[in-house]
């Protein structure tokens, strides 16, 4: 049955036509739009968008005649003919007449676009080909509400919000500058029916006129229907006509990959610390079954599919059944799972892949996001994370996969073929834990603590471990709260008021103060004062006591966000430290380069060798508890003597919202302006192992890094005195701010 005409439908990519326009006017022009814009080329980059919409075998690219190069990029795919005699982009569009009347399934409407203007998106070209169709006209053309003046494009007119006019420069009064005033201009993409698209520029030909944009007005003459598709971000109607604006496209291409997107663009994007998005939108079910397909399929391409995987999930919404749904799509692939029972910490999960000797563990969290996001951590068969290689190949498998290719098989079943057996690890982890922690040194301590959970999923282990040890521990915000209280559940200063209002309230009542974050990776810690102890100077703690406690040897291993104190106390031993990149996995390999005894980073992550290979806040906890019961002291008196021995540094850090203009700006200013400075203090060197650090004299430094998991530019700065801090932080602070 056929619609009429006002209610037919959107034309498919199967029935639609297009025709690219990339035989240019001269040389100069044909050779711009094969230059590299961003990782392709101006030329397949516009045709890309395109390609979106309208089937390769329906795209004709009409090209300079003897042309290979535009031929070579884009690929024996499409069709290409060559505008021989026709002159102008009139003749250009009509040179694919015959090409286009002759397909198989005739085309209900012809989409016409151009080589050099690759900062269209898709969508906008979508949203012209929908319009033409529900609008039923005759020609429907691109327009664009700019607020600069761009003479070369014809400035449209309406009367009663139909298109009347469109007067070209040549048309309109030498003062008819938009004024900052929104105007409303023809881009020049064009969608009409063959029929009359190829009539009418046979009969501009004719009559001497060679210029597309003609097109447009000898419908409106005509009394034709008229429609229009608008677009508001003027950064698409850029064309690249000159190597100014190939640059300018550059920038924007770059500033575009670093902006949020919403609902169209649910990518699987793998940062530090895992997958993260907000749920609802990057975090779906559909994305997590994707994902574990990606693994499942790298776990049987190994060969290790019979080994199985360990599946966990935090306290975060969706986190329960989103266990369930990868757990379906493990056995679904004929890969054994073990499924642990819902509110596991991350270390748990780490743990369990070498305990159960499985190919993966994966664990259901986004850490210490804010609440309304999810995500997925995935450890490999040691229980280390694996790097920036390999999470590659997942997310870029898993994106490339569609719903259609997932195969589940339902979780009844699947326990019921024993494909699927739940398994409850908390005693086997909490037993590890304490084979290294020296569970009886704390026995008749008569240590008092307090313990804020965050909300998140170290209390049962934790608890049960101070209750080992016998030490009397205080929980609080220890239900089960998928909000975190309305915070985002990290354990820093800014979050820990409740903790650290209890302590000084408690008049001595309390020897520690200690906190984990939502998944229970991270530490945070407080003094019998109610003093925060940032981690910086925790891990001095640490690494003092492994060393002369313990008897540990082995040097130490930092992310460069994290304290040089540590370099020095390493000097101080005749040991290694080693500075490597933000994130977790690169601490755990550095360390086993070196052989280190401690690794961490300042943003409450550590590991000590001999334990997993992932960062640990219930072990951590456990380890400072220990330290206090052997050492006999308080926090507060440790950190004196500690400091004895390194000299003092005092660290600030801030974080800002990083607009796409910032990633682009920034990193500009500092190539073109090389450091030699930062206000009187001399830069020794400079960095860009991640992001900028600036190091100057003394152990001082300063350091610019966006954010791997959320969109924010970090500023990190570590100094002789407070007073420097704050000044070396403020200067960081008006350098990023300065020009953007």
């Amino acid at each position: 049955m056929t619609l009429p005409q006002a209610a037919q439908a959107p034309a498919t990519t199967n029935d639609r036509a297009a025709v690219v326009l990339a035989a240019g006017h001269d040389d100069a022009s044909r050779e711009l739009i094969t230059r590299p814009l961003g990782e392709a080329t101006v030329v397949e980059l516009a045709v890309a968008n395109v390609r979106k919409i309208v089937a390769d075998d329906r795209i004709v690219v009409v090209v300079a005649p003897g042309d290979t190069t535009v031929r070579g990029l884009l690929g024996d795919d499409l069709t290409y003919v060559e505008q021989q005699d026709l002159p102008g982009t009139g003749g250009a569009v009509l040179a694919a007449r015959a090409t286009i009347e002759a397909f198989a399934t005739p085309a209900r409407e012809v989409l016409v676009a151009y080589a050099d203007t690759p900062l269209l998106r898709s969508e906008s070209l979508l949203g012209l080909l929908t319009r033409h169709t529900l609008k039923s006209a005759d020609l429907s053309l691109l327009a664009a509400v700019v607020t600069e003046d761009l003479p070369t494009y014809g400035r449209i007119v309406r009367e009663d919000g139909e298109i009347t006019a469109i007067l070209e420069e040549e048309d309109r009064p030498a003062d008819a500058g938009t004024g900052g005033t929104p105007a409303e201009v023809n881009v020049g993409a064009y969608v009409a029916s063959p029929g009359l698209l190829f009539a009418e520029l046979e009969a501009m030909l004719a009559g001497g006129e060679h210029r597309l944009t003609e097109l447009a007005r000898r419908v409106i003459a005509k009394h034709k229907s008229i429609s229009s598709y608008r677009i508001y971000d003027t950064d698409e109607v850029r064309g690249i006509n000159t190597p100014e604006e190939l640059q300018e496209a550059a920038d924007i291409l770059l500033k575009r990959l670093f902006m949020p997107k919403k609902n169209t663009d649910t990518k699987i994007v793998f940062g530090t610390g895992g997958w993260r998005a907000i749920i609802g939108e990057g975090y779906t079910l559909a994305n997590v079954r994707r994902l574990c397909q990606a693994i499942a399929n790298e776990t049987v391409r190994k060969g290790i599919d019979g080994l199985g995987v360990v599946i966990g999930g935090d306290r975060r919404f969706l986190s329960r059944e989103s266990a369930v749904a990868a757990a379906e799509v493990f056995a679904g692939n004929n890969i054994p799972v073990t499924l642990l029972p819902d509110d596991v910490p991350t270390p748990l999960v780490t743990f369990a892949a070498p305990y159960l000797g499985a190919a993966y563990g994966i664990i259901v969290t986004s850490s210490h996001n804010p609440p309304e996001w999810n995500g997925m951590k995935v450890f490999r068969q040691d229980g280390s994370l694996p790097l920036d290689d390999e999470t590659d190949r997942y997310q870029d498998e898993a994106n490339a996969l569609s719903v259609d290719d997932v195969i589940t098989l339902d979780l009844a079943v699947a326990r019921k073929a024993g494909l699927v057996v739940d398994k409850v690890l908390t005693e086997p982890y909490v037993d590890a834990i304490e084979k290294i922690v020296d569970v009886d040194a704390v026995r008749g301590s008569d240590l008092r603590v307090i313990v804020d959970p965050m909300y998140g999923t170290s209390q049962l282990t934790l608890g049960t471990i101070l209750n080992d040890m016998r030490v009397r521990s205080e929980f609080i915000h220890a239900s089960h709260n998928p909000l975190f209280g309305g915070i985002a559940p990290a354990p820093d200063l800014q979050r820990l008021s409740t903790l650290i209002s209890m302590i000084k309230q408690g008049d001595g009542r309390y020897d520690l103060g200690m906190a984990t974050d939502g998944d229970s990776d991270r530490i945070g810690i407080v003094d019998e004062t109610g003093e925060y102890i940032s981690t910086n100077d925790l891990l001095l703690l640490l690494y003092w006591y492994l060393h002369e406690f313990r008897g540990e040897k082995g040097g130490v291993v930092r992310n460069l966000a994290t304290t040089h104190l540590l370099d020095r106390l390493a000097a101080h031993f005749g040991e290694e430290s080693r500075e490597v990149k933000v994130g977790f996995k690169h601490v755990t390999a550095g360390m086993e380069e070196i052989g280190a005894v401690l690794g961490g980073e300042s943003s409450g992550g550590l590991t000590v060798r001999g334990w997993i290979l992932g960062k640990d806040g219930i072990f951590a906890c456990a380890l400072v508890v220990e330290m206090l019961a052997r050492t006999g002291k308080k926090i507060s008196e440790l950190r004196e003597m500690i400091y004895e021995i390194t000299g003092r540094l005092y660290t600030l850090e801030a974080g800002v919202d990083s607009t796409p203009e910032m990633r682009v700006a920034v990193p500009r200013r500092l190539e073109a302006d090389p450091l030699t400075h930062i206000g009187p203090y001399p830069v020794v060197s400079i960095s860009h192992l991640d992001g900028t650090k600036i190091v100057l004299e003394n152990d001082n430094w300063a350091l610019l890094r966006f954010s791997g998991t959320e969109p924010v530019l970090r500023m990190f700065v570590e100094a002789d005195s407070p007073e420097k801090a704050t000044e070396l932080l403020d200067w960081l602070k008006g350098f990023v701010t300065a020009g953007v």
